[in-house]
């Protein structure tokens, strides 16, 4: 069988049927009127600022970058666009009436805006925002590119630290359920302090109706190539990977497999991985079941309650340690979380999933970059188990990487950063300085 999408469709619809049930009150979120913003699709219902991003689209992975935020950067006024040759005798023979006429098909043609947009950027002294709407392809992009804040580019090249960071795109790969919008915190941060960033989402439909080397790995080999283009534009520029649950954990593994096949030299430009909630090192059904009933529940779902603290807490080094009050699962969550568990005891063994899946998680087991590594995870994470992390920590450890952890404690899956984002960008930034990008300690 090449396919788990007949496997998936009866089971998922029953589970899905299960799980509207269960958030039937929740029904006006998930049909929001026109305008208003999207609820979010898991535990972090962050805003979106897609307008400040350059996105890439399903066709054509050419980035669309947003003018607005291209003309911020003084090096746009030096970009030369041409511009057809005009006889100025004529124009200046042509009536009133005709000039009119022009202007307003001009205004009217969003092609003839664009070339003028353009040209303009390279004749004005200073940069100028420009605003123009880019039409998007799809419902919900892909995969868009966040360049850095203007304040944080060094143009001149005096700051050592400020162009290593200019060379750098960190790559954020999201978790099951995950939108476009739910990442821009994490691109926010990475471009305040002067990183590229890049966001790329799986839509649940295709990981729902996945085939081995079908149309979801086909998006991420689209990726693998654009950042291979990016890389051999010019020497010293360099990936990071940021990874979220076992979706984001698989894909990077899959990223990391294209370019072992297409040019492993390119593994050496990896300088870091950072690991949110995850790894698990072997497929298991109950957390692919826990998985897939918190995308479906959303905030319906006990995975993103985490532990109810108790009043007494007590500090153990820099990390808060609380009390921890047990909680069930309600009847209809625990109803669908043993049908899709059945469900994934089944589709995991089939021969072609479970080869594949054995490839990708071999992979990262065994054969990751030498780049440093970070995990950052919960013992109150009811996904992925804060023990499975420990013990794949424990192994690469063993194996000779530099590895990093940080215990969260009680907060939920995938939702550490909002709850406790001192500690997760102060975990981010001591890893940057530290492992990943070192000349930064220096001038700090």
């Amino acid at each position: 069988m090449s396919t788990m999408s007949g496997m998936l469709q009866r089971p998922v619809v029953a589970a899905a049927a299960l799980a509207a049930a269960s958030v039937s009150t929740d029904l006006p979120s998930k049909f929001p009127h026109s305008g208003s913003s999207d609820r979010a699709s898991s535990t972090e219902g962050l805003s979106s600022s897609g307008h400040d991003s350059e996105f890439l689209s399903e066709s054509s992975w050419a980035s669309h970058i947003s003018v607005s935020r291209l003309a911020d950067l003084s090096f746009v006024a030096r970009i030369r666009v041409p511009v057809p040759n005009v006889n100025s005798d004529m124009i200046t023979n042509m009536g009133s009436n005709f000039v009119r006429d022009c202007r307003s098909s001009f205004t009217s043609s969003p092609a003839l805006v664009n070339l003028y947009q353009s040209a303009e950027l390279a004749k004005v002294p200073k940069p100028r925002a420009y605003t123009h709407s880019i039409p998007r392809t799809r419902k919900e992009d892909l995969c868009r590119w966040h360049l850095p804040g203007p304040s944080t580019v060094d143009v001149a090249g005096d700051s050592e630290c400020s162009s290593a960071k200019s060379r750098t795109v960190v790559v954020l790969l999201g978790w099951l359920g995950a939108k476009q919008k739910h990442l821009n915190r994490y691109a926010e941060w990475y471009t305040s302090k002067g990183f590229h960033a890049i966001t790329f989402t799986f839509p649940m439909s295709e990981i729902i109706s996945y085939q081995v080397g079908g149309k979801a790995e086909q998006d991420v080999e689209l990726l693998v190539n654009h950042l291979a283009d990016w890389l051999e534009e010019e020497q010293g520029k360099n990936i990071v990977f940021h990874t979220f649950s076992n979706t984001g954990w698989l894909t990077y593994g899959v990223m990391l497999e294209k370019f072992h096949k297409q040019d492993p030299s390119l593994l050496g430009r990896i300088k870091g991985c950072v690991v949110d909630s995850a790894p698990v090192a072997a497929p298991d059904p109950q957390v692919w079941a826990s998985g897939f009933s918190a995308a479906f529940l959303k905030k319906q779902s006990i995975a993103t309650k985490g532990h109810s603290t108790l009043e007494n807490a007590q500090r153990e080094g820099s990390v808060l340690v609380k009390g921890v009050a047990e909680q069930k699962p309600a009847v209809t969550e625990a109803a669908l979380l043993l049908l899709l568990e059945k469900l994934f005891g089944v589709v995991l063994n089939l021969p072609i999933v479970h080869r594949r899946l054995s490839d990708v998680l071999g992979l990262l087991s065994s054969r990751q970059p030498s780049c440093p590594q970070l995990y950052i995870y919960s013992s109150a994470d009811r996904v992925i188990p804060a023990s499975s992390v420990e013990s794949f920590i424990e192994d690469q450890r063993k194996s000779g990487h530099e590895v990093r952890a940080c215990n969260f404690i009680s907060t939920p899956h995938v939702d550490h950063f909002r709850n406790d984002p001192q500690l997760y960008t102060s975990q981010l930034t001591k890893f940057f300085e530290d492992c990943v990008l070192k000349c930064c300690k220096k001038s700090s």
